[in-house]
């Protein structure tokens, strides 16, 4: 009797510390699905405007080239960057805005926890906050709620996950970290940038205009669309989980 007690303590405790974990956090790696209406070479560029500033220059570069990207905006970045936002949204046959939240606060949910530095929701409802604030300034601009979210850092934990399609939006992943938050080298972006493949997704970013990333991106585009690759925003193909 003793050891069956001492048995059923043990599995409590076991299932209590199993409820206090957290939920693990994954990244999200997506590929196009490419429809029959599109068939090709197609890749889909996204670029992550998290907070900082501009890169006039790789906006610039995609205008002149035709280049179409999707644009992962924060709020704080829409609102310290109104020339780069007039840019935008004067060429929107080149650029969609989509939710990259409120303030970049990674879309992990538990309090004490952080990804990659930085701090993550508190609970559900700061991260519905960070995502609404973003959806509400996109369609203030656009006339148009996003499609799509991409939280800080990419990573999520199935709570999030679950809350930000609850809220009606797509988790938008990558298949190609380009230029690893703008801190890779321009030989290196080149090199991730050379090994894209048909129905990937590209991850880069347009708020570190100090960065290699522009430059990588004027060098290795003229290959890839001499290859005959041709670019899409997400508005234009499906998501595919890798």
């Amino acid at each position: 009797m003793k050891s069956l007690i001492l048995a059923a303590v043990a599995s409590l405790a076991f299932s209590s510390s199993a409820l206090a974990q957290p939920d693990r956090a994954v990244e999200i790696h997506d590929r196009l699905a490419q429809p029959v209406a599109l068939q090709g070479k197609l890749v889909a560029i996204t670029l992550d405007a998290c907070g900082g500033a501009y890169d006039a220059d790789l906006v610039a570069m995609l205008i002149a080239r035709r280049v179409p990207a999707t644009v992962f905006v924060t709020r704080r970045w829409l609102d310290r960057n109104p020339v780069g936002t007039a840019t935008l949204l004067a060429h929107p046959d080149l650029f969609e805005l989509e939710d990259h939240g409120t303030s970049h606060v990674p879309a992990v949910i538990g309090v004490g926890r952080k990804v990659y530095g930085l701090a993550a929701e508190p609970d559900v409802a700061h991260l519905e906050a960070e995502v609404s604030g973003a959806a509400e300034a996109i369609r203030s601009l656009t006339g148009h709620a996003p499609l799509y979210y991409r939280g800080a850092t990419a990573i999520y934990d199935q709570q999030s996950l679950r809350a930000i399609h609850a809220l009606g939006y797509r988790v938008a992943g990558f298949s190609v970290n380009a230029d690893a938050g703008a801190t890779l080298n321009q030989a290196a972006i080149v090199a991730r940038l050379r090994a894209v493949r048909p129905g990937d997704v590209v991850i880069a970013h347009m708020n570190k205009p100090t960065g290699a990333t522009a430059e990588a991106f004027a060098k290795v585009l003229p290959e890839l669309l001499g290859r005959g690759y041709r670019f899409v925003k997400l508005s234009q193909a499906q998501l595919e989980r890798l």
